[in-house]
């Protein structure tokens, strides 16, 4: 038990370093998800205590940013869950062809594949010449990878099924050009995805949107946090705007439940009331 409680104080004080040094604040995540990572990492560098990685994350840059990028949430990929997708298409899609122009904000969108997804959705939709997407992530090296939209080809044949399965209505390679080991996203389905880092703990409203996307990022959060965002989320909705969860997340033990309907309970679609 006192081995448990002194881990619990050396990850508070790893966790109070990074904020003061570098302004990111993993202090309200799940204490779960940081043990693991931090846990990890430690192992990888045959460190001995915890407390070891506080001296390191102020003093080594490149220690630093690698125990970043193993504290963010990288873990993604194209079309998934493709009953969402096809939900999307049926339940929100409809919804986004009455606006003149469209705003979609894909919170958490680390290295990409999912705000492509949405820009090939709405492609074949007729619906992606007006819509601006602001795909957001804290993690820069994240970012930095989704603007290349260059992935491995070895997800292909999974993300080709992913497509399908969600009702994609072309061939999923037309999407792409194959280049050695590598799949490189069209160009076109750049043009409208505004990359940017905001950081969902510590930023602001930036836009004011229809659609908000931010799945499988909140099971990260504690409950104090996660009522912190969606308040955040409700904000840049407009009115009748839709929020989009992961199929883990729910709105029912947040104080703003009562502000939404849901429009698919299953998928966790939930549509901003008037």
């Amino acid at each position: 038990m006192k081995d448990k409680d002194t881990k619990d104080i050396e990850i508070s004080l790893l966790l109070e370093a990074i904020y003061q040094r570098y302004g990111y604040d993993f202090r309200q995540y799940s204490q779960a998800h940081i043990r693991r990572r931090i846990m990890n990492r430690m192992t990888m560098t045959g460190l001995e205590y915890i407390s070891q990685m506080q001296a390191m994350v102020l003093n080594d840059e490149t220690f630093a940013s690698d125990l970043l990028q193993d504290l963010s949430i990288t873990v993604t990929e194209m079309f998934r869950d493709p009953e969402f997708y096809k939900s999307l298409r049926e339940n929100v899609i409809p919804i986004l062809k009455t606006y003149p122009f469209i705003k979609i904000w894909h919170a958490g969108c680390a290295t990409g594949e999912e705000a492509y997804s949405m820009a090939i959705l709405l492609q074949e939709e007729g619906l992606y010449d007006r819509t601006t997407i602001y795909a957001t992530d804290f993690n820069q090296m994240a970012l930095d990878k989704a603007k290349e939209g260059i992935f491995s080809n070895k997800m292909i044949k999974d993300y080709t099924v992913n497509y399908q399965l969600s009702g994609g209505k072309e061939s999923f390679s037309s999407y792409y050009t194959a280049s050695y080991d590598n799949v490189i996203m069209n160009k076109s389905l750049k043009k409208n995805i505004v990359w940017a880092n905001h950081n969902l703990v510590t930023d602001s409203v930036f836009a004011e949107v229809h659609l908000i996307l931010c799945r499988n990022v909140l099971i990260y959060f504690d409950q104090n946090l996660q009522n912190k965002v969606q308040t955040l989320f409700f904000n840049s909705l407009i009115n009748g705007g839709v929020l989009c969860l992961g199929s883990k997340e729910s709105l029912h033990f947040t104080d703003l439940y009562q502000e939404y309907i849901e429009l698919d309970k299953k998928q966790r679609i939930f549509k901003k009331k008037y």
